[in-house]
């Protein structure tokens, strides 16, 4: 699977899996209620999501550049290595406001989030690419043959 339907699929699998980690995290973290916690977690989500379609599409151009093809367990945690760090800057001051938190406890809470994202991540990656295949960015570039 390749294209727009890919980006389709992983950011649905992904984000809807997020919003019920986050929720249940947000409630039990904060000591807010479902609501407000389902709240930030949904304004995580759509900022995640526009988040996720701009780096994936900045990190594909890149490494469609890269002599070395594929994904190796490096460039896998540099890509979800980037991906957190971004989000962190969008997510703190969200979280802070919905969650009625100070922007000190908001980041506190979101570093513990994104080192279970980092690792939710990486693993999501490997089982979602695992199920449908790499993208054509990370496939081996076919081999020249010598004309006769």
């Amino acid at each position: 699977m390749q294209g727009i339907k890919r980006r389709i699929v992983y950011l649905t699998l992904f984000e809807g899996l997020a919003i019920l980690i986050t929720s249940t995290s947000f409630a039990s973290l904060s000591g807010s209620g479902m609501d407000r916690a389902g709240a930030a977690a949904v304004f995580s989500s759509i900022i995640a999501v526009a988040w996720n379609a701009l780096y994936n599409w900045l990190f594909e151009r890149w490494e469609a550049r890269q002599t070395k093809r594929g994904r190796s367990p490096l460039r896998r945690a540099m890509h979800a290595l980037g991906f957190e760090g971004g989000l962190v800057i969008f997510l703190v001051p969200m979280i802070a406001v919905t969650l009625r938190l100070p922007l000190g406890q908001a980041f506190v809470m979101d570093i513990g989030l994104t080192v279970f994202f980092l690792v939710y991540a990486y693993i999501f990656n490997l089982i979602f690419d695992a199920v449908f295949g790499l993208p054509a960015s990370a496939m081996p570039l076919p081999t020249k043959t010598p004309a006769p």
